[in-house]
């Protein structure tokens, strides 16, 4: 875990404390700790890790495992079908046992894109959001470590990792889609904006404005008042996007404010889940 970065590519560093982050609370864990269930369903505190041991094997140049002859209810798409596998071939294997395989598999990977050259990081090839530069795909191995970190943390009750680059990745990737999600599931009224008002340590203020049927991301509020403002923390940002958090939950709790159009607002809410 302390290999050095491969110069120029910061994501090496931003996995690698990632990483860290996550083996150090899974080394905290006593007894049945493993084994609670976590906000991804069906999915125990190990099983979280195992899923993503899973995609650094693979990415090591492993085998996948068999798929399960039945697939769980939870599974939605060939997608799921895979992890499904990697999480299901290490069902046997006890929490530790996992712990040590995920950590001595990390240290690999950190070795492995630590000697990566520019033509590699440039590379263009598949990933979980299409065909992308290697690097990219990296972000989303950022992104995808500290989502299930969380989801880890919460389960067991050991709060952690949070404000770092792990979370910037998540919050980053929730407002690029957030036009998505204005433009494509709500659609509003042309010339109107939504404002998403993001507090915290990584909070911001996100405008997507309607513009002859498509939304954007705007640099800047406009001039009228947004048809909607949403208010949330960023941690109720980013776990709806992931959909980690039910959005009646939040709005039945005044974790999310709505001012202005209230049935826009609750349908933005509603819809802002984008996560496979």
């Amino acid at each position: 875990m302390t290999a050095p970065a491969a110069p120029g590519e910061p994501v090496v560093d931003q996995l690698a404390e990632v990483w860290a982050s996550l083996i150090d609370v899974c080394e905290q864990f006593e007894g049945g700790e493993w084994d609670l269930p976590t906000d991804c369903p069906g999915w125990s505190v190990k099983d979280n890790l195992s899923h993503l041991l899973g995609i650094e094997r693979m990415l090591l140049g492993d085998p996948a495992p068999p798929r399960p002859a039945e697939v769980p209810a939870h599974v939605a798409n060939e997608f799921g079908e895979m992890n499904e596998a990697w999480v299901d071939s290490r069902r046997l294997v006890p929490g530790p046992g996992v712990l040590a395989e995920f950590a001595e598999t990390t240290g690999c990977r950190i070795e492995a894109l630590s000697v990566m050259s520019a033509d590699d990081w440039d590379a263009v090839g598949w990933s979980p959001v299409g065909e992308v530069a290697y690097r990219q795909f990296m972000e989303t191995r950022v992104l995808d470590t500290w989502a299930h970190e969380q989801d880890i943390r919460r389960a067991v009750g050991r709060p952690g990792g949070r404000d770092g680059p792990g979370e910037a990745t998540a919050l980053d990737r929730c407002e690029r889609t957030m036009p998505y999600v204005v433009g494509k599931r709500v659609a509003p009224p042309d010339g109107s904006s939504v404002l998403f008002s993001v507090t915290g340590a990584l909070g911001r203020q996100i405008v997507v404005t309607m513009e002859e049927g498509r939304a954007r991301l705007a640099p800047a509020p406009p001039p009228d008042p947004p048809i909607v403002e949403l208010g949330m923390d960023q941690e109720t940002f980013w776990r709806l996007g992931f959909g980690r958090v039910a959005a009646a939950e939040v709005l039945a709790s005044g974790r999310v404010s709505v001012r202005g159009d209230a049935g826009i607002g609750r349908r933005v809410v509603e819809s802002m889940s984008f996560m496979i």
